[in-house]
């Protein structure tokens, strides 16, 4: 059985969305990485970029994922959303391969647009964000199908939607 179902994909795929959701549903606790860092440091994801540069976040995003990785789930299961570039990190990656529950969630850009926003909280997509993103997806995909268990479209779907189809596919 599954005690922890991790999610990952692009920008916009609606990891936290649909984490929360799913989370709720199973009574499971959701984490976020994103989230984690930012409470542990008391800074934004975008400041953490601004002031001390993408390879100081990724330091801190490696070590707080195999951190969540790590932590022992027998007294209660938990949803784990990742932050997009996560899987970057080559432990990271060798260490999701070994996870039974990892989730592709898949989305295109044109649905990724309008939940991203393409705002100043998401750093690497600064300057032109629709080229960015798909700079971003296509140096990241292949990581993304190598390390899912399982994938779901979530492109015109509510996350209730993905979500119940997450819990089938895990039955």
């Amino acid at each position: 059985m599954i005690h922890r179902i991790i999610l990952i994909g692009p920008p916009g795929a609606g990891k936290s969305t649909i984490g929360k959701t799913l989370a709720s549903e199973l009574g499971w606790i959701f984490l976020d990485s994103d989230r984690e860092i930012e409470r542990k440091t008391g800074r934004k994801i975008s400041e953490i970029f601004v002031e001390d540069g993408e390879a100081k976040f990724r330091q801190l995003e490696s070590a707080e994922v195999l951190r969540l990785l790590d932590k022992e789930v027998s007294i209660t299961p938990i949803v784990l959303a990742l932050g997009g570039g996560a899987i970057l990190d080559p432990i990271v990656y060798d260490r999701l391969l070994q996870e039974p529950g990892v989730i592709y969630l898949e989305v295109s850009i044109s649905n990724a647009a309008p939940r991203v926003g393409f705002n100043k909280e998401r750093p690497l997509l600064l300057g032109n964000p629709r080229q960015q993103w798909l700079s971003l997806f296509a140096a990241r995909k292949s990581k993304y199908e190598a390390l899912a268990k399982f994938r779901f479209s979530t492109d015109n779907r509510k996350a209730r939607e993905v979500v119940a189809d997450i819990r089938s596919a895990l039955a």
